[in-house]
């Protein structure tokens, strides 16, 4: 069964990727906009598995474009369509914390097993379930880890101090540091808003005179980053750089980061944008190979 890779425009670099990365073809899924705001979405047919690519940052006219091209891959002729979404959103609230509210990661999770016959993803935002398999039931749904990305992106020669800025992030920091042998702080938060946040880092006077970064699997407004960089820098840290598999932070955003002192700020391709320098082709073929969801196609 030969397999293809379709992603969307705005993420073409990084599906184009993961195809060359598994020797098998790509094509771009077209996409036209009407005055009402109706997409129209087109596709290159594939008779075997496709592979279709596009990360669910801002994710609502996304979705619907999602399910046209996989309807219409079907209709032309795919055997299997796996939905290839380096971000997933709509995963974290997976209870209603308010009376009225809509369980989002039940209704998404439903909609994608229903459409899809698999699901690659990074990192999701997952709190009170163990498995993406909970959320996605019934098709295979795998949930990769971009730690091996990220701690190759590290300079391990400079032995940085590796701090995690709140409990959440304790598990992206222990999977990075411990095959690395490096040293780890963990913050705790105290969320006040969304802009009002109190950290406090146990062990901080270990920060003193080291290259210290801030690890975490999403980074949205910064302000989190912001406050433990001010601890840190208070305690005598040399320079304060951040890492993360997902920036969703805009310009706005990004500028107080910078402007707190924490640079670098890097994070991987799932969402695109000006801290998205480190590729996760490789990591994402080496799971669809093991489901054995891509065979290059044979020579002609």
């Amino acid at each position: 069964m030969t397999a293809a890779v379709i992603g969307f425009p705005e993420c073409r670099d990084p599906a184009s990727r993961l195809a060359r990365e598994l020797g098998i073809p790509f094509s771009e899924a077209e996409v036209r906009n009407f005055p009402d705001g109706e997409s129209l979405v087109r596709v290159t047919p594939c008779t075997g598995t496709a592979l279709l690519y596009r990360s669910l940052d801002n994710p609502n006219a996304k979705l619907v474009e999602l399910l046209l091209a996989a309807e219409a891959l079907r209709e032309n002729g795919a055997q299997r369509v796996v939905l290839v979404a380096p971000y997933l959103a709509y995963m974290r609230q997976d209870i209603a914390f308010h009376p009225g509210e809509a369980v989002s990661q039940k209704v998404i999770g439903q909609l994608i097993a229903e459409r899809f016959d698999g699901l690659v993803t990074i990192d999701p935002h997952l709190h009170r379930i163990a498995r993406l398999g909970e959320a996605v039931p019934g098709i295979p749904a795998l949930a990769l880890s971009a730690a091996p990305v990220l701690a190759a992106a590290l300079d391990r020669d400079r032995r940085p101090l590796l701090v995690g800025p709140d409990g959440e992030s304790h598990q992206w920091v222990d999977a990075i540091a411990g095959p690395l042998g490096l040293d780890i702080l963990l913050g705790e938060k105290q969320r006040h808003g969304d802009r009002d946040v109190d950290i406090a880092i146990a062990g901080i006077e270990r920060a003193a005179g080291r290259n210290v970064v801030l690890v975490d699997d999403v980074i949205s407004s910064g302000e989190t980053l912001i406050a433990a960089a001010g601890l840190l820098f208070d305690a005598g840290a040399s320079a304060v750089e951040a890492l993360a598999t997902h920036c969703l932070a805009d310009a706005a955003s990004l500028a107080r980061i910078e402007a707190a002192g924490i640079a670098p700020v890097r994070s991987t391709e799932t969402v695109a944008g000006p801290t998205a320098s480190l590729p996760v082709a490789a990591l994402i073929a080496e799971a669809v190979r093991g489901e054995g969801w891509a065979q290059p196609e044979a020579p002609a």
